[in-house]
């Protein structure tokens, strides 16, 4: 079975499943292929933490068993209405880059973007996205709660992991309970690539990789929002990385703001080919990393697979 062929069957079967009523799941390759020592666990968030009540699709997890024990953890954080098995082929390839992989379920809806459109205060988003991700009460725009953070999620996540596979050391990723951001790198689409880079911001973490995202702006002239205007942060400017597409709407508001970032130029690949399929209102900012708009090579493999493995790293 190819490595392609196992993740779709992978994938079909916790489609099958109801994650309400069966534990943390795992799915393994046959054979003596590539794909034969791979694993998927699909965990639904309220698994990890009964308090959790809302945004509960499934977090997909993907990792080879052959991997080295010191493999970084890769945790990717979708769009708005976005789930990890949409990114599935990006994750994939951060397997073969020697990552284990989290597509992270979180509350990503109302997007950050809707929810500060007409706030006239420029602090709006950096507010929004600080509630969300790490649980603490400094806006009423939204009314998530402290165990729906992206921190509470993945946390817990990391320790039902460990208690329920043991041999598989899901702990080296956690510290006193919480995510241990050093081995951690982090990276999101759209709304969720805002997430990883304010993420990146306030923690030290081994890579930030952040597609066609932060786009936080106020104002009639479209400033970038005071929280990007911040700078890299605690995470040092040659771990950023980011990627877009020419033509979306965002476009030229992304520049300004990987600058902001003080991303490496080096570091920012914009991408340029066509999109699979027209999807939404912008399809070319679904297709720089979305299973269904990406566009591809002749043997149906994601024809940005290069430009994902320089934004990955060896």
């Amino acid at each position: 079975m190819s490595a392609i062929a196992f993740w779709a069957a992978a994938l079909a079967a916790f489609a099958a499943v109801s994650p309400a009523t069966t534990p943390a799941r795992g799915a393994e390759g046959d054979g003596d292929s590539a794909a034969g020592t791979r694993v998927a666990y699909e965990v639904t968030p309220r698994e990890t933490d009964s308090r959790i009540g809302r945004f509960n699709e499934p977090h997909l997890v993907l990792f080879d068993k052959g991997a080295a024990s010191s493999a970084p953890l890769l945790v990717f954080l979708p769009g708005s209405g976005g789930a990890g098995a949409n990114v599935s082929d990006f994750l994939e390839l951060a397997v073969g880059q020697g990552y284990r992989a989290v597509g992270l379920s979180y509350n990503n809806l109302p997007a950050v973007v809707a929810v500060c459109a007409r706030d006239p205060d420029p602090a709006c988003s950096g507010k929004v996205r600080h509630e969300r991700i790490f649980g603490d009460d400094v806006t009423r725009r939204i009314d998530d709660r402290p165990e729906e953070s992206i921190v509470n999620r993945l946390a817990k996540l990391l320790s039902a992991l460990e208690r329920d596979h043991p041999s598989e050391d899901w702990g080296r990723y956690l510290e006193d309970g919480l995510p241990r951001w050093e081995r951690i790198a982090i990276a999101g689409h759209s709304q969720g690539g805002g997430m990883a880079s304010y993420i990146a911001q306030r923690r030290r973490v081994a890579r930030v990789i952040s597609f066609s995202s932060p786009a936080d702006h106020y104002g009639s002239d479209r400033q970038v929002a005071p929280w990007i205007a911040d700078g890299p942060g605690e995470t040092p400017a040659d771990r950023w990385f980011g990627a877009y597409h020419e033509k979306e709407a965002g476009a030229a508001l992304l520049a300004r703001a990987y600058a902001a970032l003080q991303v490496p130029k080096a570091h920012v690949r914009v991408l340029a080919l066509e999109p699979a399929r027209a999807i939404g209102n912008d399809p070319y900012h679904l297709s720089v990393v979305g299973n269904a708009a990406c566009p591809r090579a002749r043997d149906g493999s994601a024809a940005y697979a290069d430009d994902w493995r320089f934004l990955l790293g060896p």
